[in-house]
């Protein structure tokens, strides 16, 4: 195995584990989370609140560094720029994740022992990735227009 592939396993590994203990895969305790105006579940804002904090230290760590610890090197950093792709992608995620209780990594994890449920929803997610790029051209031609 290489170093890449065994880089890629122990993150897999540890991010699965992570959204595991977290709750993250529990569809009833995220779909609480979102329900803000009902039985409302506050507990995964302590996962979200734990995750922001590591992030921005990697991200500050990253912002000097050319290349990844394995030596790849590191895009540039887009200008932050809100325009219609970025609204359109989160009231979509937002969508799916308020009505499924599901994001993409948990989705992986809810296919493997979460019934058929987790395989349609997995099985949507795919679809909806492989229509994506005709739908942005699409969009992007209207937003042009």
């Amino acid at each position: 195995m290489t170093r890449r592939n065994l880089f890629a396993a122990l993150s897999c590994g540890l991010f699965g584990a992570g959204l595991t203990v977290s709750g993250m895969i529990d569809t009833v305790k995220v779909q609480g989370w979102l329900d803000i105006f009902g039985d409302w579940n506050p507990t995964l804002a302590f996962v979200l609140g734990g995750a922001m904090l590591p992030m921005a230290i990697a991200w500050r760590h990253a912002a000097k560094r050319t290349a990844s610890v394995l030596g790849t090197p590191l895009p540039e950093r887009p200008a932050p720029r809100l325009g219609h792709n970025l609204v359109l992608g989160s009231f979509l995620f937002g969508g799916g994740w308020g009505l499924a209780g599901l994001s993409p990594g948990p989705s992986l994890a809810s296919a493997a022992f979460g019934g058929t449920g987790g395989i349609i929803f997995l099985l949507s997610m795919i679809a909806g990735m492989f229509a994506a790029p005709a739908m942005r051209t699409r969009i992007d031609r209207i937003a042009e227009a």
